[in-house]
């Protein structure tokens, strides 16, 4: 099937692909005076009596505003609000199938972090969490932190934390295959944007303890000149051996490689030069930084990427809804990072030893236990701390 053909026929024809269904029913005066005037004066007052009331009386904890501002939108770039809206009606289609979040798209005509932020600031009353997406780094660090403590609900980059929670699910899983540690691995994070910093500070997390960033200046590495503010926080805690060098230079000997960049820049004897049962994640999209059968061509003992028409698609559709569902179930006012790290540890969990191979590593989409267990991880895992 081609995709792309596919795609315009369905976005045409469909002419978007969510849409606003009441839950009330106005089909008398009776239900009309309910549901609106006059009725609706009464939940009106008690919530302006106590603004917690606003969760018991309206849809507001079961909304998301899923928002972007078009500069880095799935592969495609800095192509606007417009062109992101396709995007975000998708995400907002698999909040509502995967954990019944309502969502909504919201593509701002601004690429100005003040703005980004004092417009999400006046449109949060009406949401019970804020998913950002496909804002570019390393505007989209400041971003999201301004909100986090401006807001009193989840936000969520999904690009980095949602990216990150599935990726160290399966390297959790991979590492398992392979009968290795993390925390005696090598591993090399090719790419140091949102996704590869967001990826790079959750393995520590959960215990990675040589772990070095490259971009496409190198490695980068303490003290090292033209990195960002967040790319000079990484070199601080990431690259104990100070290597330098491009990424060919750095992935010698190294236990697992994992590629949030470009297409076509990981080769076979790259792949040849890396440790004994080598773990390769390879996510560029469409086209990753080399395709799964030349890796394990390469030697490469367990292969993900981003792709669905091979074993082990490492995708983001694993984590945010249920995510997003604990979260507001739980009634959390922040996403922590003990609820992603439980996150992490529940889909992992969902391959159980007997069923783990190198084809087999991570949950598919459609596995229904998904959403569910992230979901109460999330929610179990904001309880313990509050």
């Amino acid at each position: 099937m081609n995709y792309n053909e596919q795609a315009l026929k369905l976005h045409k024809e469909l002419r978007g692909k969510i849409e606003v269904s009441a839950r009330a029913q106005t089909q008398t005066t009776d239900q009309l005076s309910v549901a609106y005037t006059p009725g609706v004066a009464e939940p009106c007052r008690e919530i302006a009596k106590d603004k917690g009331k606003v969760y018991d009386y309206t849809r507001k904890g079961n909304l998301v505003a899923v928002v972007t501002d078009g500069s880095a939108v799935l592969g495609l770039g800095n192509i606007g609000p417009e062109a992101a809206m396709p995007v975000m009606e998708g995400k907002c289609v698999l909040f509502k199938n995967f954990a019944d979040v309502d969502a909504f798209p919201i593509c701002l005509a601004t690429q100005d972090v003040d703005e980004i932020v004092n417009t999400v600031k006046n449109i949060a009353p009406g949401f019970g969490g804020i998913n950002l997406e496909d804002i570019s780094a390393p505007r989209c660090f400041e971003v999201e932190r301004r909100l986090q403590e401006a807001l009193d609900i989840p936000v969520f980059h999904d690009d980095q934390h949602g990216t990150a929670i599935v990726v160290c699910a399966g390297i959790l899983n991979a590492l398992r295959v392979v009968n290795k540690q993390i925390e005696n691995v090598k591993i090399i994070v090719n790419g140091a944007g949102s996704a590869g910093i967001a990826i790079a500070k959750m393995l520590l997390a959960i215990g990675a303890k040589n772990l070095t960033l490259v971009d496409k200046a190198g490695a980068i590495f303490r003290g090292m000149d033209g990195v960002n503010p967040e790319q000079a926080k990484m070199a601080e805690i990431t690259n104990p051996e100070l290597q330098k060098g491009n990424l060919s230079d750095v992935l010698k000997g190294a236990d697992v490689l994992i590629g949030v960049s470009a297409p076509n820049i990981v080769s076979e004897e790259m792949v040849r030069s890396m440790a004994k049962d080598p773990v390769v994640f390879a996510m560029a999209n469409p086209i990753p930084e080399i395709m799964p059968e030349k890796a394990l061509a390469a030697g490469a003992a367990v292969v993900g990427s981003g792709r669905s028409d091979y074993p082990n698609q490492i995708n983001n559709v694993l984590v945010f809804p249920g995510l997003f569902r604990g979260a507001l179930d739980a009634g959390a006012k922040r996403i922590t990072e003990e609820m992603k790290a439980a996150a992490v540890y529940a889909l992992a969990a969902l391959i159980p030893p007997e069923e783990l191979s190198p084809q087999n590593i991570i949950p598919k989409a459609f596995d229904p236990r998904v959403s569910q267990a992230v979901a109460k991880a999330a929610a179990d895992a904001w309880k313990a701390q509050n």
